[in-house]
């Protein structure tokens, strides 16, 4: 008889648990969604860079020398003498540039020192003495006084190349590369002034020819290289 009776309740008891269960989880509500951490961007602070002001390279040393290579390109010696003399003509000024550079190369002769004795002897292109434009002759090669006005070539290149060759002759006794056409090549004591100075007084009677050449390669380096 207790043996009956404890079964009953067990089952009853048993019956009770299960529905319990059932009426927590139907009265539960729905299961509340899982937060998910949102990533919030964090600001990078790029560091800006600073300008750093360069320093432009030093201005060239003058040279001393006839013989060497020159520094400066066509375009900048264009803008030399266009900066003294702004009515020359532009192609013209340019195109003897690069003559000067290339005639320069090929006998060794540094164009610098070339393209500014140029510019000496014929005031920038701007003649005006003894020698004229139609002449060709842009070193004043000849050019003694009345009566002797100087030399005549057919072209600019070959007046360039006159000019080069006088100034290797006085420069070296070493042979031309290319074929003679300053007439007055074998006037000169070959390798008798090396140096820019040696030029006063044997190609010019002026004892400041050397010195106003040399003044004249500073302000061509001045301009060239920024500080002009």
């Amino acid at each position: 008889m207790e043996n009956s009776i404890r079964c009953q309740l067990i089952i009853f008891f048993s019956i009770l648990v299960i529905f319990s269960s059932c009426t927590t989880a139907r009265f539960a509500g729905p299961k509340e969604p899982e937060t998910v951490p949102v990533s919030v961007p964090v600001s990078i602070q790029v560091p800006v860079p600073v300008s750093v002001p360069v320093e432009p390279p030093p201005i060239p040393t003058v040279p001393e020398k006839i013989l060497g290579k020159g520094l400066v390109a066509p375009e900048k010696l264009f803008v030399f003498l266009e900066k003294t003399n702004p009515q020359a003509d532009d192609d013209f000024v340019l195109s003897l540039a690069k003559i000067y550079v290339e005639e320069a190369a090929v006998e060794g002769v540094n164009h610098d020192l070339a393209f500014a004795q140029m510019c000496l002897e014929t005031g920038f292109l701007r003649f005006g003495g003894l020698v004229t434009p139609d002449m060709n002759n842009f070193c004043g090669l000849g050019a003694i006084g009345p009566g002797q006005n100087g030399e005549w070539f057919p072209d600019p290149r070959t007046g360039v190349r006159a000019h080069i060759q006088h100034l290797k002759a006085y420069a070296t006794d070493e042979p031309l590369k290319q074929t003679l056409v300053d007439p007055r090549y074998h006037w000169v004591r070959y390798g008798s002034a090396p140096q820019i100075q040696g030029l006063a007084g044997t190609w010019a009677t002026d004892k400041e020819y050397g010195n106003k050449i040399t003044s004249l390669l500073k302000r061509l380096y001045a301009t060239a290289f920024g500080k002009g």
